[in-house]
């Protein structure tokens, strides 16, 4: 029973002991979701079968715990004559994580009202059939946050999550409502996990339970990249003289101008690019008989393309896109025991500056690259060794597992007093 003022706000001592034991049963509902395996229902702008990253990560993780539903934004078909097509896939190696993947007709892409209602109605009609008992009550994790004004509220959910690791608003193409939408999401949200300490400086100002988890590492898939039984590619296994290697998303981030003169400066170079190409016309890209644009490969695949690599890249261009980004590759790069260049990213600079030899120029980055080819720094190279120790994914998703318990559990206050 709560002693209040019984005038505040004009309102009766009934009515407030009505709003008391309301709260009451919220909190204990949410307490009953701490102490089991709450579902998590996850609402993404990024598909869950492209580049292995960040939300991957995280909730393959979290599946050991929870069942987990993940939507992705809507694809826009031509083909679609005014329906909606969804697919739903069980994913093999991770049997608790169920993906819905929407189709909507292209005409719908700008009428954004109706989107939001057929988001939302392809939720609520799977929840409607056997899915429902098991994600009744769930923990929203927004990874888009268009999808606010669709699901935030509307799921009888005991908490939102937005998981915040990039300033979309600032990438290619996106729409002009997304601002709008992400300032209500953080205002609505009960935890926002920044993917950096830079994004973590400007969405802490809308959310005071804001916490910053950028970078995680799985060492030992990566560390495969240092074991003399790991092979190197095929499509590498050929190429003569140092191998200086890029892994990623291939996109606007990227400095296209550096990469073309690094391969000019020293031919005897081999200036290797893996990853899907995002957003970008690769007919633009430069050639060079020693830049080589080898596309995307799995995530299995990699610490075999690292193990070719001299040394590790992030060529990242100095952009409105890369203001706020957090590279994983910087954790993963460390975790190969290779030498790593980058351009002046804020975060890098931040938090990696020991192991991380950042440039302020193409011409400094090209020397710092001579300098980690025919002397590497071997002092950084282990003390990168060290860091990706205390940074592993398991690690970064128990800490974000106690943020939710957190949320759920009732905090008792000086109001609250025995009956």
């Amino acid at each position: 029973m709560r002693t209040i003022d019984h005038t505040t706000n004009g309102k009766s001592s009934q009515s407030l002991h009505v709003m008391a034991a309301e709260n009451d049963v919220a909190k204990n509902r949410r307490q009953m979701k701490a102490d089991r395996e709450y579902p998590i229902l996850v609402h993404s702008h990024l598909r869950w079968d492209w580049v292995w990253q960040r939300p991957q990560q995280f909730l393959s993780r979290l599946s050991k715990n929870h069942p987990i539903l993940f939507v992705e934004e809507p694809w826009y078909l031509g083909h679609l004559n005014d329906t909606t097509e969804i697919a739903i896939a069980q994913q093999e190696k991770f049997p608790n994580i169920t993906v819905v993947r929407p189709h909507f007709p292209e005409a719908w892409r700008e009428d954004a009202a109706r989107v939001d209602a057929e988001r939302r109605k392809v939720v609520e009609d799977l929840l409607a059939g056997p899915l429902g008992e098991t994600f009744f009550e769930p923990v929203q994790w927004f990874y888009d946050p268009m999808a606010v004004t669709a699901f935030a509220g509307q799921m009888n959910e005991i908490a939102n999550v937005y998981d915040c690791m990039d300033q979309l608003s600032q990438f290619r193409g996106a729409p002009a409502e997304l601002v709008r939408r992400e300032r209500i999401l953080l205002e609505l949200a009960d935890v926002v996990f920044a993917g950096g300490p830079k994004i973590h400086q400007a969405k802490v100002l809308h959310n005071e339970n804001c916490h910053s988890y950028g970078c995680g590492v799985e060492i030992a898939h990566f560390g495969k990249a240092r074991l003399e039984e790991t092979p190197i590619p095929a499509d590498l296994a050929h190429l003569q003289g140092p191998v200086l290697g890029f892994f990623g998303c291939v996109d606007e981030r990227m400095d296209y101008d550096l990469l073309a003169k690094m391969a000019d400066a020293h031919p005897e170079w081999q200036v290797v690019v893996v990853g899907p190409v995002i957003k970008v016309d690769p007919a633009q890209f430069p050639q060079r008989e020693n830049l080589h644009w080898v596309g995307g490969r799995q995530y299995e695949e990699l610490p075999s393309y690292v193990k070719a690599f001299d040394v590790c890249l992030m060529p990242f261009a100095i952009n409105e896109a890369t203001e706020f980004i957090n590279p994983t590759k910087a954790l993963e790069y460390m975790a190969t025991g290779r030498p790593i260049v980058s351009t002046a990213i804020e975060d890098v600079i931040l938090q990696f500056s020991d192991v991380v030899a950042v440039s302020h120029s193409h011409e400094e980055f090209i020397s710092y690259c001579e300098r980690a080819v025919s002397s590497p720094d071997t002092e950084a190279i282990q003390l990168g060794l060290e860091l990706t120790k205390l940074n592993s994914w398991d690690a970064i998703v128990e800490r974000l597992e106690q943020h939710i318990s957190d949320v759920l559990e009732p905090v008792e206050t000086a109001e609250t007093v025995a009956a």
